[in-house]
């Protein structure tokens, strides 16, 4: 429930005012990857390529391109590998997945504006160009996927805590 929870406050915040590139969608992704039934990662990526359209389409009037479809493949990229997180979990994996979607967004996703749209010469010094615009927004993913993974996947300890705690503090005054 938690996963699917994650997935919705990640499209929520898509859609609200937000420093850009500091999302929760990386971490929601890998969070629902590792929590939910394999069966049904498709419903996040559904979901997130819808929003994208919509987003695109309606919200910022740009066209619809095929570099969505390289976004699309990154969201399933995202939650493949958080199906590597289910049985081996810990802080120094989640958090080294979190970096690795860093950074291969912003590797694939400034190819792909790159290679798709003309605001960059199609050579090397162009390719080069595109990543070094990208730069202001990498530092912000890197930041927002780190803080989203560590509170997504720090939330069911948490939870089961503050749970523990509660039920143990009311019986413990139920046997006073």
């Amino acid at each position: 429930m938690l996963a699917y929870l994650f997935i919705v406050f990640a499209l929520v915040f898509r859609f609200i005012p937000h420093p850009m590139a500091f999302t929760p969608v990386g971490a929601a992704l890998l969070f629902f990857g590792a929590r939910a039934e394999r069966r049904r990662l498709w419903v996040p990526l559904a979901l997130l390529a819808a929003s994208d359209v919509i987003l695109t389409t309606l919200v910022y009037r740009y066209p619809f391109s095929w570099d969505h479809f390289v976004t699309w493949a990154w969201y399933a990229a995202m939650l493949w590998m958080g199906t590597s997180l289910r049985q081996n979990a810990g802080a120094f994996r989640i958090l080294g997945s979190a970096l690795a979607g860093s950074v291969s967004f912003f590797v694939v996703s400034n190819f792909a504006v790159w290679a798709a749209w003309g605001m960059y010469p199609h050579s090397f010094p162009g390719l080069l160009a595109s990543y070094d615009a990208g730069l202001p927004f990498f530092q912000r993913a890197i930041v927002g996927d780190l803080l989203f993974t560590g509170a997504m996947f720090a939330a069911p300890i948490l939870i089961h805590t503050l749970s523990e705690r509660l039920h143990g503090s009311s019986d413990h005054t139920a046997n006073v």
